[in-house]
Parts: C-alpha cells; structure tokens; sequence
C-alpha cells in the first residue's frame, strides 16, 4: 500500500536528538538555564521596516500571489546578482522566487535530474556532512546518492576530484554547499572552477547552496554564477540557491530563489506551476525590499563576526578547533558526538547536535561521528556562557 523507497530513512536530526536527551533531567544547579545551540535558527533583529511593508501591502492576502515571483522581486534579486557577486541574469527568464530554499533544493533535482544517465541510473552527488534534502531529493527522483566526504585533509570540503570515472559518468546533478553547513568551510574560486570544468567534462549540473554567503569572517565567499559566467562554461551548468532566513533573519518569511540558465529555470518553474506553493504576495512585497537593502546585512555581519571572535577566545588552544570562515556554527571535535551531546545536556543544560546526524556512513567512515554542531544564533551572553560550558565540560 505504501512506497517503500522512503522506508530506510534514519529519523530526522532533531526528533533523533529529542530521543537521545529528552529522557534525561540536565543538571543547571552549576549556573544558568537551558542554552539552546542546535538548529540555525537566526535570532538577532531582522529589520523593523518589515512590519510596516507587511501592513501596507496587507490587502494581497486577498488575492493568488505570482507563481514565479512579481517582476520588481525578481528585479531586485537580479540587481543584488549583480551588486554582490557581478553575475549577470534575466529577471524574466533565469530568476525564480521560492517558498524557502529548501523547496527549492528539493524541486530543482525533480525538474532536472534526467530518468537516465548514459544508460544507467544518475547519480546524484552530496557533501558529507551534508543537509538532508539533498539525500531525499535524490532517493524521490530514483538517482543514487553518492555521499562525499569532507574532513580536515579535504579542508572540510568535498573532495569531488577524487571520485571515480564510473561515478562521474552517472552523476546528473552535484550538491554543493557554501559556505558549508556544518564546518563553515567556504569554496574558492579554484575549487569552483575544478568543480565546474568537471561538470563539464561530464555533463553534469551544480547545485549551489549560496544561503549562508552574507555571514562571513573576512572576504565575502565567491558566488559559483559569476564562476561560471566567467569561465564561458555552458549557461545551464550551475543553478543558484540564496534564502533570506540567514542573511536577513528572517527564516519565517520562507523567502529565497533559484536562478539559473533559461532552460534550467523554464523547467523548475513548470514544475512549480503543477504542484508549488508561491509565496504571498505581501510577503514578496518585503522581499523586494529586503534584497535591495545591505544596511541590516552589514549590521547582522557585524554580530556574527563579534561572536567569532567570542569563539576564538573561548576555545584558544583546544587542540583541533578551528573557528567557522563563514556561517554561524561551530564544528567542534570529540571522541564521539553522541556521547558528547549527551554528557552535555546531563551536566550543564546546553543542548548540541551530534555531526553524525548530519552525515552518512561511506567505506572511508562517518565524517561526522567525532564532530557536534553548534550553533551560535543565540543573543552573545547567552551564546558566550553556552560556549564557556561546552569548553569546561568536554575540554577541560
């Protein structure tokens, strides 16, 4: 009666993580409450215009938004391309609105990943680590999923020169995210480029997960677009994710879009035009002018960087850490992230996410078994004291 290809899925991260700590009373009695430091949920201020724009443009609700987006939405996303990274798009033909990355991630590969990939089945290629979508994009378009480890001899990004020519040739589609969810590696511009000559040598497309791109230590991240307009590379080969739940705060927008060449766009927009959910339109009407606004941007950039710092000073000479370049968490190594995870929570009330609910086992090992994740979107106080028990309970 039921599909059996989504039957083998582990439990998703967090109700995973529920079932490992909720048994348990954390003891708080050492100083403090509860700190809550496992899902990337930003928490600073997103800007007090949204409000306004919302009530202005309220009577939208009263009417089926545009499926694609309305022309100044896309206009403006076009025109922030342009502005942040220097690549060049048709607002009419190679920009989509989406109702969150995250569908689109997951909507693209149905779009595009083709039934076949010479004669056999596609491969669809994922970071490991990696963020689940990926995975259950790939097993919901029958492709194979090929999990890529990224460790520290691979700077924690994936090391996708070293796969084999009998993967290569099947691979329809390659996940790529950066900066990178967990580690907060950031791609360069010759990872890129080798990224994409491969996926031209063998025909494949790139997936780039671009959301955490405006939170950043130092140099802001190289856009994978403009990668590509510049090498001349075919105009289908690299498709764009940007969202504003990280760079603005605002995850409960659900505002974000794909862009891409014509054909990669005119096929992701058929698809939505069956079976998507666009997004209203009084909430597209802030959108617009959130991606045309880099003053909060700089301000939240701002916040993060102090929280940096924060890091670097509380783990200074803890062997092994290594403070994000970009994004807003931690990827912290221990002898066993579960067990790690744990001992946290019993003993000081600070609740983490083990790496290896974020990885997948491969015959080179788990990448992610020896890491937690934390995330620093919490006010600085809070954050500072979450940090300061983490170091004292599993570094002392």
């Amino acid at each position: 009666m039921f599909p059996e290809r989504f039957s083998n899925l582990p439990a998703y991260a967090f109700p995973r993580l529920r079932a490992l700590l909720d048994h348990h009373t954390p003891d708080v009695s050492t100083g403090g409450e509860v700190v809550h430091m496992t899902i990337g949920e930003p928490k600073h201020a997103f800007p007090d215009w949204v409000s306004e724009i919302i009530a202005k443009n309220v009577a939208g609700f009263n009417s089926y938004p545009p499926n694609d987006g309305t022309p100044e939405l896309r206009g403006a996303i076009a025109d922030w391309l342009k502005r942040r990274f220097g690549a060049e798009v048709d607002p009419e033909t190679q920009v989509m609105a989406l109702n969150g990355t995250r569908e689109g991630l997951y909507n693209a590969a149905m779009a595009l990943c083709p039934e076949t990939k010479n004669g056999e089945q596609p491969v669809i290629l994922t970071p490991n680590p990696f963020y689940q979508v990926y995975m259950i994009a790939a097993i919901s378009v029958g492709a194979e999923p090929h999990f890529v480890n990224a460790t520290t001899a691979s700077d924690h990004l994936p090391d996708f020169k070293s796969l084999p020519e009998d993967v290569l040739k099947r691979t329809s589609i390659a996940y790529m995210c950066s900066p990178a969810n967990p580690q907060g590696a950031v791609a360069s511009e010759e990872f890129w480029r080798d990224l994409i000559t491969l996926g031209e040598k063998h025909d494949f497309q790139i997936f780039a997960d671009e959301c955490y791109s405006e939170i950043y230590r130092d140099a802001p991240p190289v856009g994978a677009l403009k990668v590509a307009q510049d090498m001349g590379a075919d105009p289908e080969r690299v498709v764009v994710f940007h969202s504003l739940s990280k760079r603005s705060n605002l995850p409960g927008l659900r505002s974000g879009f794909v862009a891409g060449g014509p054909e990669s766009i005119k096929r992701i927009k058929q698809l939505r035009a069956y079976s998507g959910a666009p997004l209203p339109l009084p909430l597209q009407k802030v959108a617009e002018k959130v991606w045309a606004d880099e003053a909060h941007v700089e301000e939240n950039r701002a916040l993060y960087q102090e929280k940096y710092r924060i890091a670097d000073e509380v783990f200074k000479g803890v062997q092994g850490y290594k403070g994000p370049d970009a994004g807003f968490f931690l990827w912290l190594p221990v002898e066993n992230g579960e067990d790690a995870a744990l001992k946290l929570w019993k003993e000081t009330g600070v609740r983490v996410l083990p790496g290896e609910y974020l990885s997948k086992d491969t015959r080179q090992g788990n990448p992610g078994k020896e890491y937690i994740r934390v995330a620093m979107v919490a006010p600085k106080d809070e954050m500072q004291r979450g940090l300061i028990k983490i170091r004292d309970c599993l570094f002392a």
